[in-house]
């Protein structure tokens, strides 16, 4: 089982929301300890959030999802009406763009519900590796905000290490960790692997602790489309015995300009549950 954090990072979205959900009857944890109230979730129930995100972003307000949810929508019925979504957001304005992506994402995450294997999931040690960071603060983990951060500062790093004449960096590593303001928000750290004695002006370097035992599994496309490797990750180590303890990195192996072609290395930190 996941914590109710754990369970709204691998679903992308706030605790808070979930906890509305929860208060609404749309999504009620798996099991409440009786002595402390916490919540706890399966990675089953990402099925039922997958649902309630995408259907939210039709347009349908709670009660109406949670009217459709209660006649068990299946996955067909649901991919027309996302396609109905997708044709009416291309003539939007730019902003609804960015959410169309997110439905996108969630149709996917719905499409590859037990067809994808978890045989590619390798759990292994993650040595420590020294990076050239910029870092900011994202609203929340959920794909809409991250992009517009990590984007940029992968930009402005690479145009910083390249003017200070830094040659052999690479490959690039996205971490991750909660601000601890409480709202949700997510600091980003944008790095780049760099030979040791590397000094920029403005740019924090410093050595990325090794991780003892990080769950990994191989994406390959856009990062737009990593919610179904990135859920079904979650759901290997909720089957495993492990459980999650912290963001997953993300390690870029390719990244030629076609981005479809990407080839990323998610490496989750775990412990034995």
């Amino acid at each position: 089982m996941f914590t109710i954090g754990d369970f709204a990072r691998h679903g992308r979205v706030s605790v808070r929301m979930l906890r509305h959900y929860d208060a609404i009857g749309l999504l009620r944890p798996a099991r409440v300890d009786p002595h402390t109230g916490y919540r706890f979730y399966t990675a089953d129930q990402l099925a039922r959030l997958n649902r309630v995100i995408a259907l939210k972003d039709l347009g349908f307000t709670l009660d109406q999802v949670g009217a459709i949810l209660g006649d068990e929508i299946g996955a067909e019925e649901l991919r027309g009406m996302l396609r109905l979504r997708h044709a009416e957001l291309e003539t939007a304005v730019e902003a609804a763009r960015a959410r169309l992506a997110q439905v996108g994402a969630r149709l996917r995450a719905i499409e590859s519900e037990g067809h994808m294997s978890t045989q590619d999931v390798v759990v292994k040690k993650i040595p420590a590796v020294r990076t050239a960071e910029l870092s900011a603060v994202a609203a929340s983990f959920g794909p809409q905000d991250i992009g517009p951060v990590i984007g940029p500062l992968y930009e402005e790093l690479c145009a910083r290490l390249e003017a200070a004449g830094v040659t052999g960096f690479g490959p690039a590593i996205a971490s991750y960790e909660d601000t601890g303001r409480g709202d949700g928000s997510v600091l980003v750290h944008a790095g780049m692997t760099v030979p040791e004695g590397t000094a920029v002006e403005g740019v924090e370097v410093r050595v990325l602790p090794g991780v003892e035992e990080a769950a990994t599994v191989i994406h390959r496309g856009a990062m737009d489309d990593i919610l179904p490797t990135a859920q079904n990750l979650a759901a290997w180590i909720g089957t495993n015995g492990y459980r999650s303890a912290g963001y997953a990195r993300e390690l870029y192996l390719e990244v030629p300009e076609d981005k479809g072609a990407w080839v990323t290395e998610l490496q989750e930190p775990v412990i034995r549950a």
